[in-house]
Formats: C-alpha cells, structure tokens, sequence
C-alpha cells in the first residue's frame, strides 16, 4: 500500500506536530494503512519536551515530495552473479521478454554491468568467425551441456579452453588438422577419441554417445565430457557456458538511485540511448531497472496538509504530489489541486481540536499519552484558552483530553509555555514559530515566543532586534515582527524592524518608542496581527 504524508507547515509549532499524529493515529484505527505522520522542519524545544513526556518520537523528516525513483514501479529482475552461465540468462530473458537488460552484480550487491539480448548475439555471432572458447568454468559448460565428466575421479579440472571443432565421420586418418589444446565434439567414433587423446586435446564431449561407458573411469590429462545433446547443439550451447561478466556491458553505464528526482532521470534518460537503467538503493546495491515506458505516468506521493494551506508554509514539490486532504484552521490560502480532495477547515483554536473532533465522529478514543499530547496542543496554539481564535469547542475538547489522559490543564499549560523559552539563543527563540507572509505587494515574517515571563525576555530586546536585522537583510523582507506573548499578562510585546508608521497605524497607536510596543488583548498572529496588517494594506 502505498504511503501517506501527513504533514504540517515548515518551522513547526506543536500543534503542527501533533495533529499530523494525530490524524494518522485516527486513519491507522479506521483502517487506512499507509498513512505517515512527518514534519518538514526540527522540532522546537516545546514540542520536543512534550513529546518526551508523552513517550513520543519525533514523526520523520520530509525534504521533498517531488517524485523520486523509489516512487514508481520500476522493474525488479533477476540480478546475476558475474560468473552465471549466459546459457542461464537467455532462458530467463526467454521466459520474462519484459526484460530489455538483466543486471550483473558484484558478490556484495553492487552493480558490475548490464546484460542485453543484443550483447549475448554479438558474443555469438563472433563465435561463428572465431570459434573458441577461453576459460569456461568447468561447472558452467556442465550446466549449458546438461553433462557430466568421466574421466577418473582423480582428474581435476576447472575450465576449458580451446577451438572447438566437430568431427564427423570422414575417410582416412580422424582429426586431420586438428592440434594439442582443441576442444573436440564427436559421437559414435572410438577412433576419434583415441586420436584426441593422442593429441593432447583439452575436452572431448560425447555428443548422444554410448562411448560413455568405454571410457569410463579414464585417466587423462583430457576432459572427457558426456551430454544428451546433438553435436550441432552442443557446440553453440558451449559458448553460452561463458560468464555473464564476460559478456555484460560495464564501462559507461548511466544509472539511477531510488532518491533521484524523476525530472533529473528524464533528462539523463533523454541523452542516451538505453532501453533499460539499473536503479541503485543508498548502498549502491541493485534493486532493479527502470526503462523509458516506467517515466510516462509515474505514481506521485500522497500527501495531507495539516494546520495550513499555502504553498509557501508547505513541503517542497508539492505541485507534483497528489493532495488527497487538508485539514486546516487557518484563513485559504493559494494551494491548487485539479481535482476534488478531501478539506475541512474550521475557525478554531488549533487544528488538533478537529482532529478530536473527528476522533469523536467516528465513535474513537484515543489513547491516554494521545489524549495527553493532544491536550497540550490544544494548550499551546490557544495559549491556555487567551487567544481570540479560541472556541468554546476548544475548551471542551481539551478538558475531555486531558480527563482522557488524567491531567489538569492549568498545570499542563504552565508546563507548556515554560518550555519554549529554556536555554535558547535569540536567534533560536525568533525561529522557533516563525511564519513568512505575503499580504499585497508586502513581504514580512512574523516570529512568536509565548511565555508566563515576558519581563525576562523582554531584557534581551536588544538581542532580538540583531537576529531580526540579519533575517530581514538575508531574507529580504519588508518588515519583521517579533511577538512576545504573555499568558499571565493576556497580551503581547511586538517588537518589530521596518517602517514604524506602519505598526503605528495597523494597531491605532499615538505613538512609538525603542521599536518595540505592548499590545493589550493581542495573542493571536493569525486572527490580529495579519487581518490588521491586510486592513491597511488593503
């Protein structure tokens, strides 16, 4: 089955965080498999302690939803081994004529070449011009010949080399022209078995003989192989008894990894001439092959978007993954789909409150650390119930939450804010929920840091305004807007780098000082600092 991305938005909160698990905890007890919680950034220092103390893991990192190898359904042939017969090849080929190349391994996996029908005739065809043969391992002419070797037990042999030659019946002397070294095919001629051995010929094959027996138990320096075959047959089934890494193409092979993007494949598929490629895991070992029939509809990744709806907050290429969903609590942003997907948006607090609420439609509990973890989410994006986006519905659903996980929700929330503020850089606070904004011909970025301390932070200030000037210069943004909101206090220190008259006359204020000022009621960056930013902007 194939996997699902629930992801939230880059620089996650822990609301992002949580209602991704969440809605792939409540799809796993419905019965929809596949579907994977991840985040596209590192966790902040909030999240990450209540993960911990919920037992959680940090859901897996997502780079990229662009389509990869790994995503389509890609070939998986019989890898060879270098010293596989060719005979064994060709009857594989034979049986799958899906197969344009076999590929040929080293013994730890990794790629030694690529095995083609055309390869295998040219080796053939030459055989016609030049028939010898040169170093066949003895067990791989056995195999091509369906033989076996009977000469003394004691007559070790491990290849054959030599012309090969077929003698048929003929006046005169047998083996005329024939030398020491040659490999000789023969049926029901004693005299030419003699003669060979005589000579010093590297293999006899009895080819549909019953001279088997006569010879039987021979010692000789000679190979004396029996086999069912005619001798027409015998002798081009010989040359199949050739390795595959002697056949196999090896230099200049174009291959691909399975976290190569499709668009680079396109592009180096359309620069050569190939009909099949080998596809490579991280290892280097070969998983398969990929022909050019494998690029035209290529399965893209499946995603969810929780907790926003704008491209610019969401994963890399999402353009070329199918968006099967978005669960959101914010205003509609610029994400497209050409097709109908699954959306419920709703004006709450948080995004895990819908997540509960589905819990509660589909008559689902979650479990206690769940229900735990979901609370404290709900705590977080609502600042413990302050912010003006909060619902009744909020308060409902995390006190069911917390009753669910034995906890009280006071002690939680202070538990909450006092861990995003530990030990952290400027530079790491201004980041720790960081949003970029693009509102009419304006760029801006606003940061938030909730805390039951502003006082505190606000000593820092000048830190602040340093790690603000460097984002703004890096990023080229119109203005940056530091948010530091104090639960206790029910409002929010702005701190802000750009044009002053701007936060002058977005929030109605007489006059400004030292580029910071307090807001009273302000808790919320999506439902007053935007709207009021948007109102003057137009």
């Amino acid at each position: 089955m194939p996997k699902t991305y629930v992801c939230g938005h880059r620089n996650p909160d822990t609301d992002s965080i949580v209602s991704a698990m969440a809605y792939a905890a409540l799809n796993s007890l419905l019965g929809e498999k596949g579907y994977v919680p991840a985040r596209l950034g590192h966790v902040n220092d909030e999240t990450a302690f209540l993960l911990k103390r919920f037992g959680f893991q940090p859901p897996m990192m997502l780079t990229t939803v662009r389509t990869q190898v790994r995503d389509i359904d890609y070939d998986r042939p019989p890898c060879l081994g270098v010293n596989v017969p060719v005979s064994h090849a060709w009857e594989l080929m034979q049986q799958n004529e899906s197969y344009a190349a076999l590929p040929v391994t080293n013994e730890d996996g990794t790629l030694y070449g690529m095995l083609t029908s055309g390869g295998i005739a040219s080796v053939d065809m030459k055989a016609i011009a030049n028939p010898v043969i040169q170093d066949a391992p003895i067990f791989n002419v056995l195999s091509a010949l369906e033989g076996h070797i009977i000469n003394s037990d004691d007559d070790v042999f491990d290849s054959i080399s030599g012309r090969v030659t077929i003698a048929l019946p003929a006046p005169g002397a047998p083996l005329r022209g024939v030398g020491k070294g040659e490999i000789v095919l023969c049926g029901q001629q004693p005299d030419v078995v003699e003669k060979a051995i005589e000579i010093g010929a590297s293999c006899i094959i009895l080819c549909q003989s019953d001279l088997a027996e006569r010879f039987r138990g021979l010692s000789s320096g000679t190979c004396i192989i029996s086999t069912p075959l005619d001798a027409w047959r015998a002798a081009r089934m010989l040359y199949q008894a050739t390795p595959v890494g002697r056949v196999a193409g090896s230099e200049s092979l174009v291959c691909f990894h399975l976290d190569d993007f499709l668009d680079d494949v396109n592009e180096a598929v359309l620069e050569s001439r190939y009909r099949s490629y080998p596809v490579l895991d991280e290892e280097d070992r070969v998983v398969g092959t990929l022909g050019r029939y494998h690029l035209l509809r290529p399965k893209r990744k499946r995603v969810v978007l929780v907790d926003h709806n704008e491209v610019s907050q969401s994963v890399p290429g999402l353009e070329q993954a199918e968006l099967v969903g978005i669960i959101d609590h914010h205003r509609l942003g610029d994400v497209e789909t050409g097709y109908p997907v699954f959306m419920r948006n709703e004006p709450v607090g948080s995004t895990t409150t819908i997540v509960a609420t589905m819990f509660q439609e589909h008559g689902l509990m979650p479990g206690e650390k769940l229900a735990g973890l979901m609370a404290a989410a709900i705590v977080s994006d609502t600042v413990m119930f302050k912010s003006p986006t909060t619902t009744p519905r909020d308060v409902r659903i995390a006190e069911r939450l917390a009753r669910i996980a034995g906890l009280k929700l006071d002690e939680l929330g202070h538990d909450v804010f006092s861990a995003q503020t530990m030990n952290k850089s400027a530079e790491q606070l201004l980041n720790t929920d960081f949003k970029e904004f693009h509102i009419a011909d304006h760029y801006i970025g606003i940061g938030q840091v909730t805390t039951t301390d502003s006082a505190s932070m606000l000593k820092r200030k000048s830190e602040f305004l340093q790690a603000m000037k460097k984002v703004k210069e890096n990023r080229s943004y119109d203005m940056i807007l530091l948010m530091v909101t104090d639960v206790l206090r029910e409002g929010t220190e702005l701190i802000y780098i750009g044009d002053a008259e701007t936060v002058k006359q977005a929030f109605n204020l007489n006059r400004l000082q030292g580029q910071s000022v307090f807001l009273k009621g302000v808790v919320s960056r999506k439902k007053q600092i935007v709207p009021a930013l948007a109102v003057l902007w137009g």
